[in-house]
């Protein structure tokens, strides 16, 4: 295994230029349009944009969703090449996609709608870690990509 705790090199943070954030999350799905409802409906999320793939000759592209004070994007994005493989969290890539909600009681209304919505989810998981209290609720979406909700008190 390969220690990544040290930086390569000479570099020192003041080298390195700065991220302010995460724009957006892109995510493979098999049917754009159904997608886009779904995470509209579910998750509140409308279009901001459409961008064509990068060195993409063949027409695909993304359907960027976002929503007022969520401080990240998902990009639902279309592969022509896409032969209808499932989602698989224990695959190299993606394992989920957590969204932090306020507090227990926020959590606890995700859940409410999630189920208003036919969505399923597991029951809430609760931890203690680094003097904090953790609970989440994790679910799917329409291609089984994971995703949590998480409230840290």
């Amino acid at each position: 295994m390969v220690d990544t705790t040290q930086l390569a090199g000479d570099a020192t943070s003041t080298d390195r230029p700065t991220l302010t954030g995460i724009q957006h999350v892109g995510l493979t799905v098999s049917d754009v349009e159904a997608s886009e409802a779904w995470y509209g409906r579910v998750l509140g999320l409308q279009r901001a944009f459409v961008e064509p793939h990068n060195q993409s000759d063949d027409g695909g592209y993304a359907v960027v969703l976002g929503a007022e004070g969520v401080p990240i994007n998902i990009g639902l994005d279309h592969h022509p090449a896409h032969q209808g493989e499932t989602f698989d969290p224990v695959r190299t890539g993606m394992d989920h996609v957590c969204f932090q909600v306020a507090n227990r009681a926020a959590l606890d209304d995700w859940i409410a709608h999630l189920d208003r919505e036919g969505v399923a989810h597991c029951d809430v998981v609760e931890f203690e870690a680094m003097g904090m209290t953790f609970a989440l609720v994790s679910f799917t979406d329409p291609d089984g990509i994971a995703f949590e909700l998480m409230s840290v008190t």
